[in-house]
């Protein structure tokens, strides 16, 4: 695998001289934008004119992640040409979130193949209900398949997300492209590291994604007592306080949730994924040291999984790394400590790129794909020779 990464910052426009030459039908371009380039989308369209041949997909994001920068009113790139991995890109376009499972189903359906060995997804942000979606994408799982990926952002805005396929800015809509072949090596790690603290509430009255009550009361107004007058900012305050979810009390895998939108006249949270009635829900809180340590674990789960005990391996490796935007708001000016923490936790030389995130897409650990929130989510790319 030959591998560049780079970027474009409104201003001083791009940060090398001129494109990677790399055009072929086996390279991947990856693209991570601010939102705002959807009203100009000049950098984007020079990719596309320059590397013809390639699959070229991206999408918004609530921070651009380059190396271990983390940018705004930028766009990230990692142009990676694969010697022996095929490589196919796939999009499903999504109305509503009630299309969520039959949009993975269909993303999964039309990549699969006998040598499927992984498949990256970045799908619309807002319109999504992403546990559904994961439901769709893992209809294909056979064990040994990895399915990563994330949610597009727009910032702390949550008006409009949007993706790239083949060049082309989308909104509506969900990208998948799989990796062919036993040549691909793929890593995956993902870490949170928040705190619990509240009583922990039965979820009483919910739909999919939607959350009505908790103990039988109101949901928006319980959420809000903890809040206090952060209240006054939600959705996006709800973004520091995300909700961690179990099925009963001896499940010891605890996933996350984060408000997408509240509806003060049913009292409602919308979350990015399921909240099922009869599960059991508890607030969570930020520890800024253990998220920074989280990020750490992240990078040193995939830099294992994908590489087993070759950590110093002088291959090319890619390593994209998508983090929630709750993390950025939450971590301020230390932000960047989390995506230094990861690169240094990667082999040496690897190239980062990512973007923050709606949501996130991984294992848990092992096995079939979860939505996470509220996590920082690495996937890491190289090639066996």
């Amino acid at each position: 695998m030959k591998l560049q990464t780079f970027q474009y910052k409104k201003g001083s426009g791009w940060s090398i001289r001129e494109f990677p030459n790399m055009d072929s039908e086996n390279t991947l371009i990856m693209v991570f934008s601010a939102p705002e380039f959807i009203d100009d989308p000049t950098p984007i369209k020079e990719l596309a004119k320059y590397y013809p041949k390639s699959k070229i997909i991206g999408c918004s994001s609530a921070g651009e992640i380059s190396g271990a920068h983390i940018l705004d009113n930028s766009i990230s790139v990692a142009v990676a040409q694969f010697e022996k991995t095929p490589i196919r890109v796939v999009r499903t376009e999504i109305k509503s979130a009630e299309e969520s499972y039959k949009a993975g189903e269909t993303i999964a359906n039309e990549l699969y193949k006998n040598d499927l060995h992984g498949i990256f997804v970045l799908s619309d942000g807002l319109k999504v209900n992403g546990s559904e979606l994961v439901k769709g994408l893992n209809t294909i799982q056979n064990g040994a398949l990895v399915i990563t990926g994330g949610l597009a952002g727009d910032g702390s805005r949550f008006k409009q997300t949007w993706s790239i396929f083949n060049g082309e800015i989308l909104t509506n809509n969900i990208i998948g492209v799989g990796f062919y072949g036993n040549h691909i090596q793929i890593g995956h790690g993902s870490r949170g590291g928040w705190d619990i603290f509240g009583p922990e509430r039965l979820i009483t009255r919910s739909k999919n994604n939607i959350l009505y009550e908790l103990d039988g009361q109101p949901a928006l107004g319980l959420y809000k007592e903890y809040l206090g007058e952060r209240a006054a900012g939600l959705p996006a305050t709800g973004l520091l306080f995300p909700l961690a979810i179990r099925k009963d009390e001896n499940d010891t895998r605890q996933l996350v949730r984060t408000i997408l939108a509240i509806n003060e006249e049913e009292q409602s949270l919308t979350f990015a994924g399921d909240v099922p009635v009869g599960y059991l829900a508890q607030l969570m809180r930020a520890n800024f040291d253990r998220l920074i340590t989280a990020a750490d674990e992240a990078g040193e789960l995939a830099t294992k999984r994908m590489l087993g005990t070759e950590k110093n391996s002088v291959k090319p490796v890619l390593a994209i790394a998508i983090s929630c935007v709750g993390r950025r708001l939450l971590l301020g000016e230390r932000t960047e400590e989390e995506t230094e923490s990861t690169l240094e936790s990667l082999p040496a030389g690897a190239q980062q790129v990512g973007f923050y995130s709606y949501g996130e897409l991984s294992p848990y650990t092992t096995g079939t794909c979860d939505l996470h929130n509220q996590t920082m989510t690495l996937t890491t790319l190289c090639e066996t020779e």
